[in-house]
């Protein structure tokens, strides 16, 4: 083991910082007339919709009572937090964070029936919302997105929509990623309220509300599962097929579930290197949405004594990157969706097949973008938890990783999880994300707990999990505190030689969930001069050998001993964390010369 490389990474606050304001190109480029302006849902798109996106009025008090002045404006769908907000506050957990805009009315929408749906991607962490003066609800969770039918609150003209928004952060046990009040190291600015689109669409009184694809790939069989809001009774549905520009399946049904097989001329199935998606269009009275689905199957499979990773029913070794979604000007919200798409089109030109979505809930676009480029994901469910104590979930189980595996995840006060309410609040968040994302086929991993930050009853949790969604793989315990569950044996090794243990393995693969972590300071391109990685180099040339190196003498021989897969740390800097294979505002790729 490196103990100097360890010892320098031991992870420290450093609120007092002044970070360098830095910006992507993306960034530099805003339209405010139009953010984020494609479709926020492309799993079930109708023709038109109307983006909320812009500026809005917005005030901190601190009390819940309605401010009887704003402050200025801020500029949706960036946290106030986020520099492109045009605000440059951290909200504080006693503070309220308050929005107010304008939308407008249709009466002859109205009068013709049709509902409207006002939709939120995601605000961090409780949102009241009212319409006109008026209630209308509330929601829990900072990551998933909800809707509201605010018809009933319409006015003939002009309406007013406020926002009420309270986030405590990490004071609480709620889900907040790597977001901490006292930033350093591998923990960053925390961000508050809305950081998703905010959007509304007209719908007739009878909608389709959701949907979903259940695949058997080897029976060449799909269930369309069908939500219909607005009738007693399930009208009847027109369902169209097609294989590129090809009608390969029409039908009509009046069954919530619509099953089909797919002619065997006609079946293509997906993989990174030909991310073949099929293309639905469903007609439900006056409603039309179009989606897509692909045929892929994900298994651990035995391959000469050991299990190991399987893409239709072929080994397949994960080459990943993790990827925490964090952005300079931007911070959870990347500035356009051109910057979502360089994130997954960069690393798979640089080779890489998977990316594991470290701690962090995307908007639906950056899915549809890996199933459509073509990018494996690995989702990790958002952490929380009470304030962690860094020397039994960091430091013991890096000096002593054989004896983690020996702590039971029962002992609720030691890793932070003493609140059964939230403990509760988890599971139903976590339940929200499997059943919001199991549409996306490019998503094959599933990962509850991350190195034991809030880690609870993996095991059992591991069991629901596997009954909400048998299609995926769990990877349950990422780094240490094994409980002897899911699919993977999985490690963090950043100070070891890496190597893939000799010992039998069971029903469960070898992953080597993060490793690497080389840090390379680039002047200008970084967000303060401190540095924090696990190996430090001073040139890019210097960091380019080695990685090379690394990855071709110690990484890829482990393939043939069977190792499933393995994620270099990490896909960007991140504020002080310069261990990136691209500079924090995305304008240094550090393995190109």
């Amino acid at each position: 083991m490196n103990f100097k490389d360890a010892i320098k990474s031991i992870i420290k606050p450093h609120e007092n910082d002044v970070l360098n304001p830095l910006t992507t190109i993306w960034g530099e480029n805003l339209d405010a007339s139009h953010i984020l302006s494609e479709y926020p849902r492309p799993q079930l798109r109708r023709e038109q919709f109307i983006s909320l996106n812009g500026l809005w009025d917005y005030a901190v008090t601190n009390n819940d009572l309605f401010p009887s002045s704003f402050d200025g404006k801020i500029l949706v769908p960036f946290s106030p937090e986020a520099p492109l907000s045009g605000v440059g506050h951290i909200l504080q957990p006693l503070e309220t964070l308050w929005y107010r805009t304008s939308i407008f009315s249709n009466d002859q929408k109205v009068k013709q029936g049709m509902r409207l749906l006002l939709h939120f991607g995601a605000i961090d962490y409780e949102a009241t919302l009212y319409i006109n003066d008026t209630y209308v609800l509330s929601h829990q969770g900072g990551y998933l997105p909800f809707t509201a039918d605010i018809t009933p609150y319409l006015q003939s003209e002009n309406n007013t929509l406020i926002l009420k928004v309270k986030d405590a952060t990490d004071t609480t046990e709620q889900t907040r990623g790597k977001q901490t009040l006292h930033r350093g190291g591998i923990f960053y600015t925390p961000q508050s309220g809305i950081w998703q689109s905010v959007w509304m669409e007209w719908v007739p009184a009878c909608y389709i509300q959701n949907l979903w694809f259940e695949t058997d790939y080897d029976a060449h069989k799909v269930t369309a599962h069908v939500t219909v809001w607005g009738s007693n009774s399930l009208p009847e549905i027109t369902m169209q097929v097609f294989a590129e520009d090809n009608l390969i399946i029409s039908k009509k049904s009046s069954l919530p579930d619509i099953e089909f097989i797919l002619p065997e001329q006609d079946f293509r199935c997906w993989s990174p290197e030909d991310p073949f998606l099929y293309r639905v269009k469903f007609t439900l009275g006056e409603d039309t949405i179009e989606s897509y689905f692909a045929m892929r199957l994900y298994t651990m499979e035995e391959h000469e004594g050991k299990p190991i990773f399987c893409l239709n029913h072929k080994p397949y070794f994960l080459m990943g990157v993790l990827d925490q979604g964090y952005w300079p000007d931007g911070l959870y919200t990347a500035p356009s969706d051109e910057a979502l798409i360089y994130d997954i089109a960069t690393m798979k030109e640089l080779g890489f097949n998977m990316l594991r979505k470290h701690i962090k809930i995307e908007p639906a676009r950056w899915y549809y973008h890996c199933d459509r480029l073509g990018m494996i994901v690995c989702q990790d469910m958002v952490n929380g938890g009470g304030k962690y104590s860094m020397p039994l979930i960091s430091y013991f189980p890096t000096l002593f990783p054989g004896l983690s595996g020996h702590f039971k995840d029962s002992h609720y006060n030691m890793l932070s999880r003493k609140d059964k309410n939230m403990r509760l609040q988890w599971e139903q968040e976590c339940k929200e994300m499997m059943e919001y994302l199991r549409f996306f086929p490019s998503i094959a991993i599933w990962c509850p707990f991350n190195e034991g930050w809030g880690q609870f009853d993996a095991a059992r949790i591991t069991g629901w999990m596997r009954e909400l969604d048998s299609s995926r793989l769990i990877d349950s315990t990422s780094g240490w505190f094994d409980q002897n569950c899911g699919d993977f044996i999985s490690v963090h090794n950043y100070f070891r030689p890496l190597s893939v243990p000799a010992k039998k393995w069971k029903h469960r693969g070898f992953f080597l969930s993060e490793y690497g972590g080389f840090a390379c300071h680039i002047k200008d391109h970084s967000s303060v001069d401190r540095i924090f990685g696990y190996k430090r180099y001073d040139t890019l040339e210097e960091f380019r050998t080695a990685y090379n190196t690394f990855i071709n003498e110690s990484l890829l021989p482990l393939k043939e001993q069977g190792l499933s897969g393995a994620v270099y740390t990490q896909l960007s800097d991140v504020e002080e964390e310069v261990n990136g294979l691209l500079s924090y505002d995305r304008k240094i790729n550090k393995l190109i010369p």
